[in-house]
């Protein structure tokens, strides 16, 4: 019976052939017979797929459902609130915006507004009116020559080689044209960066890329010379990721084109590897010298780093660093473990690295603790989308947000998850150049530059309602959180905040203290207690 499906198809290739001389019908069926054939065939002596061998045909079915699975369950099944990662009503905003499109909604809100996790924000009777054109911050700290004006909503990291070359053209003109910053990932500046010269943040991985020497160690003569493009407004660390945070990776070589490895500075054809740990640097004070290094290479940009929260301590160690070094960021960005648009094993995906308003409020909180708040500005990503999403990481202390996939919806993306397959079906992911010629980059920078502005005029609206002016202005105790259905907390009491110096002055919680302890400014790792 496994077989029965390729033995009919063989017997109407073979009757058809015979009979095709006296009808037309019979031609069209010794043609489509004699292409099912070859692949039943195929497949029966192919040795990669087991199902394929038992099932040569029908077996195709089973990868033909699986393929559009995703697809039916997101149009046909999924409420406006399901879906994962991003539900239908977080994609349509993106699109609704990015086309200028009707984005209101009628007859009330279908949250369960009873239901523990719903959030809101007080508003107030003497509403204000935000410019969101006013919507702009300084980065850059006391040893800081170029200080960066930037927006509060950018582009997050994502590399030329995961993107597509007109997804990376159409995101950096819109960037331009909206006048807001586009952070490379760590993939470097390709000549897609650079052609529609919209502001860049580049950021620098364990891979060096663009920075590098042939052994993949870094070259501070090659950085010098990229840094100082004036379009290179900041230069950002990467010391890991929320999509995969401690694991490097690798580029196979097979992607690795002639465009791709000029960016990068590696060799066409050859494995493109990210070590998990950066070679330039092993201690916390090796990473604060490497950014005072970079700042000094770079004519005096703003230097800082990225990172999804792991060990508490590891952190503090990096603060005792600066601290002893008297040398800070001038910026820090965190990622959630929420984040991320690269592939990832699931493991790394679904339980490895904090959660964005945990790593975020710990951050936040620690430098408060430490004095140094005043002296660094803090970035937040993942999985902003809308205005409330910025209301909610900057209540919880980020000066301005970053985002990846949501400026992937604006140019096309309709979360296929096909990211890693090279098939993505728009053309955002994809190195296949029939594939991103579906990706026309005047439209989607339009696009791009459309999603920014709405979303700040979105953000002016809610800040406005609650009686404020800047984003600056937003405070803990304004945003709530039903924890049950009968007892809500503001996000004061559910993310507390050290006092002024309090890890300093020895007058921060017991548990607080002891972490602070724990961290050493000479390794990353804690020493053990019986060591």
């Amino acid at each position: 019976m496994r077989f029965l499906t390729l033995a009919i198809v063989l017997a109407v290739t073979v009757i058809s052939a015979f009979l095709a001389p006296h009808h037309p019908l019979f031609v069209a069926l010794f043609v489509v017979g004699l292409i099912g054939s070859a692949i039943g065939i195929y497949n029966l002596l192919q040795t990669h797929h087991s199902i394929l061998r038992n099932y040569p045909l029908i077996g195709l079915m089973r990868f033909f459902l699986e393929s559009i699975r995703k697809e039916m369950r997101q149009y046909f099944i999924e409420s406006d609130t399901d879906g994962t990662p991003f539900s239908r009503n977080k994609r349509a905003i993106v699109y609704q915006r990015a086309k200028v499109q009707l984005d209101k909604r009628p007859f009330g809100t279908i949250l369960d507004v009873y239901q523990p996790g719903f959030e809101w924000l007080s508003h107030s009777l003497a509403p204000q009116h935000p410019n969101p054109k006013d919507f702009r911050i300084i980065i850059g700290g006391p040893d800081c020559a170029q200080p960066y004006s930037a927006s509060v909503f950018n582009i997050s990291a994502m590399s030329f080689g995961a993107l597509s070359a007109n997804a990376i053209r159409a995101l950096n003109k819109g960037a331009k044209d909206g006048g807001f910053a586009h952070d490379t990932g760590e993939g470097s500046i390709s000549v897609h960066h650079r052609e529609p010269g919209g502001d860049l943040i580049w950021e620098i991985g364990s891979g060096y890329f663009g920075c590098r020497h042939e052994d993949g160690s870094f070259n501070p003569e090659r950085f010098t010379e990229q840094a100082r493009a004036p379009q290179v407004k900041m230069i950002e660390i990467k010391l890991s990721q929320g999509a995969k945070p401690g694991h490097g990776g690798v580029l196979p070589g097979a992607k690795v084109t002639r465009e791709i490895a000029e960016a990068r500075g590696v060799r066409v054809g050859e494995d493109c590897v990210s070590p998990a740990a950066h070679p330039a640097f092993s201690t916390p004070l090796g990473l604060v010298d490497f950014i005072s290094e970079l700042r000094r290479l770079s004519g005096g940009k703003p230097v800082g780093f990225k990172l999804c929260i792991g060990e508490k301590s590891e952190f503090l160690a990096i603060c005792k660093a600066m601290i002893e070094r008297k040398v800070t960021p001038d910026f820090i960005v965190v990622d959630g473990t929420e984040g991320g648009t690269g592939a990832a094993p699931l493991e790394f995906t679904d339980h490895i690295g904090m959660p964005l308003r945990d790593g975020l409020s710990f951050v936040h909180s620690t430098l408060i603790g430490l004095g140094l708040r005043d002296k660094i500005k803090l970035g937040a990503a993942g999985k902003i989308t809308s205005a409330f999403d910025m209301v909610r990481v900057m209540a919880l202390g980020a000066d301005w947000c970053n985002a990846a996939r949501g400026f992937m919806f604006a140019i096309g993306c309709i979360q296929s998850q096909s990211c890693h397959t090279d098939r993505c079906p728009v053309g955002v992911a994809t190195q296949d150049p029939l594939r991103q010629r579906a990706l026309v980059i005047p439209d989607k920078a339009e696009r791009v530059k459309n999603f920014h502005a709405h979303t700040l005029e979105a953000l002016a609206e809610v800040i406005g309602a609650a009686g404020l002016l800047h984003p600056s202005d937003i405070r803990a105790d304004l945003l709530h959180r039903r924890v049950s259905p009968t007892e809500t907390k503001t996000y004061a009491e559910l993310y507390p905040t050290l006092n002024d110096n309090a890890l300093l002055a020895g007058t921060a919680h017991e548990a607080n203290l002891a972490l602070w302890q724990k961290a050493q400014a000479t390794r990353f790792t804690p020493q053990a207690a019986n060591a």
